[in-house]
């Protein structure tokens, strides 16, 4: 019987300049730069395991470059560290201490973490579209709402908005372009069958299901933040809310989605049903929502499409 050998653990915090890194009882900091990155690695044992925490896109450069190399990544929830933290009674927040952390997290919860795989380029490519629009429009809606009143500056800024346009109209070529090279224009098109789903909610659905091979649509709504998070004790009854783990732009689109299917002869019983329980609007936007992520997840997973009838 082949004895089985323990692999090294590394934890790293992430910052936007550089990397802290604790590795067998050490800690370093190295600039978060390829060039830096491929330098260490080269110092690293062979099929290292390394945990580190998800930090916008500031991790994507080490954990690409570290996969390549043979080594095991898991990625960690900020919130799930933070979490972790305190249920070891840590009183401390520094970058070493997180990643000394970080690697005390990875070598006692592996078996409850998921170890991270290169997404398609498809995925990665949609998703910062996806991003890059959302602060777009978040830029222009402050822009207008800010400067709207000055009458002096009203040439000024008709023309920055057109060009704002502009940016948008073209961010949305480049995803439709994407989507075609990539083969996933049928899987958009069911999608987009849904009551209340356009392009770009179609996009981020399936820019979802490209991540992974989702066991079911509970799954998948997890993966997108859109599960409840439960927290009773006893008699009490905890206030029940969104986990919020996902994309929030997906989650932004899918509401709005939500928005207009419930205007729809399809979903506007369904809605109003949810509101004469006593649930409020925003609830029950959420849950028609997460209805339209289970179809959708359905059709794509079936690659079936949909046929529309009166819900349930």
């Amino acid at each position: 019987m082949a004895m089985q050998v323990a692999r090294s653990i590394v934890g790293i915090d992430v910052a936007k300049a550089e990397l802290v890194i604790h590795f067998q009882g050490r800690t370093l900091t190295i600039e978060n730069t390829p060039q830096a990155i491929k330098r260490w690695l080269k110092s690293l044992p062979c099929s290292c395991e390394i945990a580190i925490e998800a930090t916008g896109t500031y991790h994507m450069a080490v954990i690409e470059l570290a996969h390549a190399k043979g080594h095991h990544i898991y990625v960690i929830d900020a919130s799930r560290l933070s979490s972790y933290r305190k249920g070891t009674g840590g009183r401390a927040k520094t970058d070493a201490s997180d990643a000394q952390l970080l690697a005390r997290h990875l070598q006692r919860e592996k078996e409850d973490l998921r170890r991270w795989s290169p997404p398609p380029k498809a995925y990665r490519t949609l998703q910062t579209l996806l991003r890059r629009r959302a602060a777009l429009i978040k830029a222009r809606t402050m822009i207008q709402q800010s400067l709207s009143g000055e009458k002096v500056l009203k040439a000024n800024l008709t023309k920055l908005i057109s060009q704002i346009n502009s940016l948008d109209t073209l961010i949305q070529k480049h995803l439709r372009n994407t989507v075609r090279e990539a083969g996933l224009c049928d899987q958009v098109k069911r999608c987009k069958g849904l009551e209340g789903v356009g392009d770009l909610t179609a996009y981020a659905l399936v820019m979802a299901f490209l991540r992974g091979d989702f066991r079911n649509s509970d799954a998948f709504v997890a993966f997108l933040g859109m599960d409840v998070h439960v927290k009773d004790s006893g008699t009490r009854t905890g206030k029940r809310k969104l986990t919020k783990k996902g994309d929030s732009e997906t989650r932004r689109l899918l509401y709005c989605a939500a928005m207009a299917a419930c205007k729809s002869a399809r979903w506007m019983g369904v809605y109003q049903g949810y509101l004469d329980r006593g649930l409020a609007k925003t609830q029950a936007l959420v849950i028609l929502a997460r209805k339209l992520v289970r179809i959708a997840f359905a059709l794509m997973k079936n690659r079936s499409d949909y046929v529309s009838s009166p819900a349930s």
